[in-house]
């Protein structure tokens, strides 16, 4: 897809507005508040070769309806291990470092977190303002979202005609739910480079990607959104098997997700890449748009989520304390570094690291 048809897509989306109607009662994806489930996680690092330095992400992002993190422990034979915070955004890590003379690396944390469904009404409510200095974050430029030239203009394409934040958090959804196509090709969770996207009409990749595109145009058309990064920790319990972990290993179960705020409804759920993930994925796969489970999911992706996932963190552009590398584009994924670099944090087999998730009574 060339620019030129980009911009006509945004206006052919745009003039939808609306997410299509569940066409089977068969087909249901409608998350809700209805009581707090509790996991553990238990995430194992033993580096190999060199590397001597490692920094975990951990679950502890707080949010009073949806997230409350409990405790965390950790052991092993390292030299240092610390919990500290990146300055800017707050997003919390374990700093780890071993002796140069140490043979077998090894740390394992233990974290304890709290989760549940959410769902709100999009634009109703009384979610208190954003202070000025959220509303600067969150409207912000990053390394790879930047919100002026052809992201802008593209934005502004989409919102065309559009009245109020609502109408216009809206019309980027369907968008981006409509234009865009994940890839499976695509290693990891994505990158998130949205200007080579646009630039080039490749509109494709995985959840840190399309994602990163909403809140990426949601910016550039004065809304503040960001990013949410986590891992799913169990299955779905509306029975989608795209949308769940599909083991105890969840090693590989990372996910970003996405939050625009809007007056009334404060920080909104909003997930287009899971709608396009439930699009290529869930069984027999390669479903249509019209089919009632992407239709199901893209409903209630826009202001609601399933809380069998967890958040780590909204971080931008993190440097990781005590590294010599440049920063990295978000920590969702454990990170080595070693003589020649960091690790390849996408394979955990040859990192080497595991992540397991259990369901606890609390």
């Amino acid at each position: 897809m060339n620019r030129r048809n980009i911009l006509k897509a945004a206006a052919a989306a745009g003039a939808l507005g609306f997410a299509p109607r569940i066409a089977s009662a068969n087909a249901v994806y409608a998350p809700a508040p209805k009581g707090w489930r509790t996991y553990v996680l238990t995430l194992r690092v033993e580096p190999k070769g060199d590397a001597r330095k490692a920094w975990i992400p951990l679950p502890t992002f707080a949010a009073a309806d949806w997230q409350r993190p409990g405790d965390v422990s950790w052991t092993g034979n390292a030299k240092v291990a610390e919990r500290v915070r990146d300055p800017k955004y707050g997003a919390e890590m374990l700093r780890v470092e071993w002796a140069a003379d140490q043979q077998s690396p090894v740390i394992e944390v233990v974290a304890r977190v709290q989760s549940q469904d959410r769902a709100v009404v999009p634009g109703q409510g009384n979610a208190p303002p954003l202070s000025a200095a959220e509303r600067a974050l969150n409207l912000a430029a990053t390394d790879l979202l930047p919100t002026d030239g052809l992201v802008r203009d593209t934005a502004q394409e989409i919102v065309k005609g559009k009245t109020g934040d609502l109408a216009k958090a809206r019309a980027i959804y369907d968008w981006v739910v409509e234009n865009t196509f994940r890839n499976p090709k695509t290693l990891g969770c994505g990158v998130g480079d949205i200007t080579t996207m646009i630039k080039t009409g490749n509109l494709n990749g995985k959840c840190a990607d399309l994602n990163a595109l909403y809140v990426g145009l949601a910016r550039a058309a004065g809304l503040p959104a960001r990013d949410v990064y986590g891992i799913r920790v169990v299955p779905s319990q509306f029975g989608y098997k795209a949308l769940g972990a599909g083991s105890q290993n969840v090693s590989k179960a990372q996910h970003c997700r996405a939050e625009v705020w809007l007056s009334g409804s404060g920080w909104t759920p909003v997930d287009p890449a899971d709608v396009r993930k439930v699009i290529l994925e869930e069984p027999p796969g390669n479903l249509a748009m019209a089919d009632p489970k992407v239709a199901a999911a893209r409903r209630a992706l826009f202001g609601a989520w399933e809380g069998n996932w967890v958040a780590f963190n909204t971080a931008h552009d993190v440097k990781l304390p005590g590294s010599r590398e440049d920063a990295i584009p978000f920590l969702m994924y454990p990170q080595a570094e070693g003589k020649g670099g960091f690790r390849d944090s996408l394979d955990p087999d040859k990192f080497t690291y595991r992540i397991t998730a259990q369901e606890v009574n609390a």
